[in-house]
């Protein structure tokens, strides 16, 4: 019975090595048909008939999640030459009953990506952390309170970059969030456009 337990085990092996594995292979860098390949394979993601790079799912109306792979980097539009390749991938959250938190943003990070890629933002050097004081009178004087609740981190690791970002009233709690991992190269694109808008 024992041989027999690691017979399977042994013979599982490769497969869960694989399926492990699978689960970051498609990130900014890789190919759209790599990454195109991981979403169907991908137990969270797994597109519907239509889907292909952006993916919606709601449960109910006051609880929504996208998932969006893009060949253009984050931030303002800009051209890219190199359509062939991903540059973003973004999870989005709107959770009206449960509220938003960055510690949530990190979870599902780590639920999508796994935890290697989880441990490279844990490590990943604070870049840019908003707002500021200034940033927040600057909101207030010219009313408007959509800047005033943004709040958000640029972070740079040894593989990637992320951005994460929710929207926090003064007096109330978060209901939307966002995580975006990034190419390196497009940090200082996205770090300019953050501090002057």
């Amino acid at each position: 019975m024992k041989l027999n337990k690691q017979l399977i085990s042994l013979w599982l092996l490769p497969f869960t090595f694989l399926a492990f594995t699978n689960h970051v292979l498609a990130l900014p860098g890789q190919s759209t048909e790599e990454v195109g390949a991981w979403l169907k394979g991908h137990a969270t993601l797994k597109p519907k008939p239509g889907e292909r790079f952006l993916i919606n799912r709601s449960d109910t109306a006051a609880q929504r999640f996208t998932f969006q792979a893009s060949v253009l980097p984050p931030g303002a539009v800009s051209f890219s030459r190199d359509r062939s390749k991903i540059r973003t991938e973004r999870l989005s959250m709107y959770d009206a009953i449960n509220g938003m938190s960055f510690e949530r943003l990190q979870e599902s990070l780590r639920i999508i990506y796994g935890l290697d890629v989880y441990q490279d933002f844990k490590r990943a050097q604070l870049i840019y952390d908003y707002p500021n004081q200034s940033a927040i009178n600057s909101a207030r004087l010219a009313s408007s309170p959509v800047r005033e609740a943004l709040r958000g981190q640029l972070r740079m690791g040894d593989r990637y970059a992320y951005w994460m970002e929710i929207a926090k009233p003064k007096n109330g709690k978060a209901f939307t969030g966002q995580m975006t991992v990034l190419l390196k190269s497009d940090i200082d694109k996205l770090e300019a456009e953050l501090r002057n808008r």
